[in-house]
């Protein structure tokens, strides 16, 4: 299949031995890193297939259809999945997002959310459950989602000109079908929903205006749509700094026709510079990796479908729990080793990219975005 071809096989195996500490570290929710940043987000990718052939994440000549996803044995069960987002919220998460690959992929996902919704973190709240999806199985898997305990879904929507999305999806997956899965998750009750449209220059960006007005006029505040910078997220999507438009520019552009006024953060971490239309027509938000990291306060922790657990989205390697859980390891020393690789970690990337300090493409190649979710 020629030269661009890469192994990414090897990454998956690539991974270091959860190590458990000789003095167990007790789960008080209190946990920090190196950097004083606290742990309370947990992304878990529940499969690493998606029915997408998005050039910025899994390109289809690298992604064909000899391309050898996981097999079904080394995907953790819901159970193990269950038995360790129970211990990250024993830790401090509040937060589980269920990501891919594309998640609705996942055979009977609705169990899995069903056994987190039963979850409480050590106060006796309920946990924020949400998911990531292309849309494309939405609007037949909404309501069963929502009774199961979903909470919320956030749907990738890079263009409203079908043309364009269909080119971008690289399957011809029309735009109409995720339109419809947004109407079917609104119906069923999961909200606010959340749209991420990934901008990228010169394939997608006079794609900002029209798509901000087809949510302000179809959804109002009930819809948030977030713009999010194109990533140097792994090695396979061929990123290029000029392609980058950065939030700004897209800002601008947007209140060239919607006046914007600045929002607070809801919370620390959050990812998303928040905004709103100045007419009261809802909010939108600005993902800046590239051009204004938020590594400082980043509490994100990712679980790959196989049970990787990774430290940061451009991670090299993560450290194995599946081996804790299948080696008969007791939840005492799965929780000292999960705490023990967030005290160790010291992540941030995006910030010593932004600094000059690390180059992209350097070093040891980086983790697929389609295998830890985004």
């Amino acid at each position: 299949m020629g030269e661009s071809v890469i192994p990414l096989a090897d990454l998956r195996t690539r991974a270091t031995p959860a190590r458990v500490p000789e003095q167990p570290i007790p789960a008080t929710g209190l946990l920090s890193d190196r950097l004083g940043r606290p742990l309370r987000d947990l992304r878990i990718s529940v499969t690493d297939r998606c029915n997408f052939r998005c050039s910025y994440c899994m390109p289809k000549e690298v992604f064909d259809r000899d391309y050898r996803f996981l097999p079904q044995a080394d995907l953790l069960s819901f159970e193990e999945i269950t038995r360790i987002a129970r211990l990250f919220v024993a830790h401090g998460v509040a937060k589980l997002r269920l990501t891919g690959g594309e998640p609705l992929l996942r055979k009977g996902l609705e169990a899995l959310v069903a056994q987190l919704a039963a979850l409480r973190t050590p106060d006796g709240a309920p946990l924020d459950i949400t998911l990531t999806t292309n849309g494309t199985l939405l609007a037949r898997k909404a309501r069963a989602l929502r009774e199961a305990g979903l909470k919320r879904v956030t749907v990738s929507l890079d263009a409203l000109d079908d043309a364009i999305f269909q080119r971008m999806n690289d399957v011809g997956f029309p735009v109409a079908e995720v339109l419809a899965g947004i109407d079917a998750a609104l119906d069923a009750g999961l909200s606010p929903i959340k749209i991420n449209m990934v901008v990228k220059r010169g394939t997608n960006c006079h794609e900002i205006v029209p798509l901000a007005r087809h949510v302000r006029e179809r959804y109002g505040p009930g819809v948030v749509l977030r713009f999010i910078e194109y990533m140097d997220v792994g090695a396979t999507n061929g990123w290029r700094l000029d392609e980058v438009l950065p939030s700004a520019e897209v800002r601008a552009r947007l209140h060239a026709a919607f006046p914007l006024e600045k929002l607070a953060p809801t919370a620390p971490g959050e990812t998303a510079e928040r905004w709103r239309y100045a007419d009261g027509g809802g909010e939108v938000g600005f993902i800046s990796s590239v051009t204004q990291a938020f590594c400082g306060d980043c509490n994100r922790a990712r679980l790959s479908t196989e049970g990787k657990l990774f430290l940061c989205l451009f991670a090299t390697r993560g450290h194995d729990l599946r081996a804790l859980l299948r080696g008969g390891a007791s939840d005492e020393d799965i929780a000292s080793a999960i705490g023990l690789a967030w005290q160790e970690r010291d992540d941030r990337y995006s910030e010593l990219r932004s600094s000059g300090a690390a180059e992209p493409g350097s070093g040891e190649r980086r983790v697929e975005m389609h295998y830890i979710g985004g």
